[in-house]
């Protein structure tokens, strides 16, 4: 199967129209028409409908192939080329809560050694980070979530290096100071399913809690902690963040979660063959979790 072809039915799955595909690739409709096509014929069976456009049984298990083969060889292509990169960059992709003073305080140290190195931070969601350290596309990655303690992360793709723990602290709910809540000295998450919640895909997804049926007040797009607890303070929903950052806010009380058992945990990801400034960054960070 054309890698081509693979990329521009895992488009139009993920976009869910032809159009919206040829615009995300900068093609024309037709050509995405055709490509599909030809990777259908190629397979002998369809994996598409077309009116409206929704994946058949069949694409529906190409496009968890495709998902997966794409990653990997952009992998494989940032592997080859970094071997041949002049030296002297670090990029450090961090989800929203994985960003700390001591991140910025080690970040500082490896740029002050190395005076001459050419450093960038990408904030982003956690699939996103964790795709890009996996494709290569940034040499370290802290991503954040909430999970039972010592458990790791959930992540989307594995880098072959592993994800090694950076970092972990209780979680709380986050609800403004003077909240009935506030008082509380334990909840279930389960007894707050029909409480309001912030829905922030970014920085604290709901969707990510062990707990169905939470309801969603509000939804926040952006990944900025800062207006996710501003809204959290003026009472526009709860949300579930680490003790320490609601510890920190006059403005809000953090609740103990009594069950179901969670920690906010921060992994580290790398390539398996980092760059220096990468590796000193990453020796720094989990010497002081």
């Amino acid at each position: 199967m054309d890698p081509h072809l693979l990329r521009t039915f895992v488009a139009v799955a993920e976009t869910g129209s032809f159009s919206a595909a040829a615009q995300r690739l900068s093609y024309t409709q037709s050509a995405v028409s055709q490509q599909i096509a030809a990777l259908e014929a190629d397979l002998g069976i369809p994996l598409l409908t077309r009116r409206p456009v929704a994946l058949t049984t069949a694409g529906e298990r190409l496009h968890r192939h495709a998902t997966l083969l794409l990653t990997r060889l952009a992998a494989a292509r940032a592997d080859v080329t970094r071997s041949v990169a002049p030296p002297g960059r670090l990029i450090v992709g961090l989800t929203p809560l994985a960003w700390s003073p001591r991140v910025m305080a080690a970040l500082a140290r490896i740029r002050a050694e190395h005076p001459r190195l050419s450093s960038r931070v990408l904030v982003d969601g956690r699939d996103r980070i964790v795709t890009a350290a996996v494709t290569g596309e940034i040499d370290l990655a802290l991503v954040d979530g909430f999970a039972a303690p010592s458990d790791p992360l959930p992540l989307p793709h594995q880098p072959r290096a592993g994800a090694i723990g950076a970092g972990e602290e209780p979680a709380v709910v986050a609800v403004p100071a003077r909240h009935p809540l506030a008082r509380r000295t334990g909840v279930n998450l389960a007894d707050l399913a029909d409480a309001a919640w912030i829905d922030a895909p970014v920085v604290a997804p709901r969707a990510r809690l062990p707990v169905d049926g939470l309801r969603a007040g509000m939804r926040y797009d952006g990944g900025d902690v800062t207006v996710l607890i501003g809204l959290a303070e003026a009472g526009q929903g709860l949300t579930v963040l680490p003790a320490g950052l609601v510890a920190a806010r006059p403005g809000l009380a953090g609740v103990p979660i009594t069950a179901p058992r969670l920690v906010h945990r921060i992994e580290l990801l790398r390539p398996e063959d980092p760059g220096e400034p990468a590796a000193a960054l990453a020796a720094s960070l989990l010497r002081n979790p």
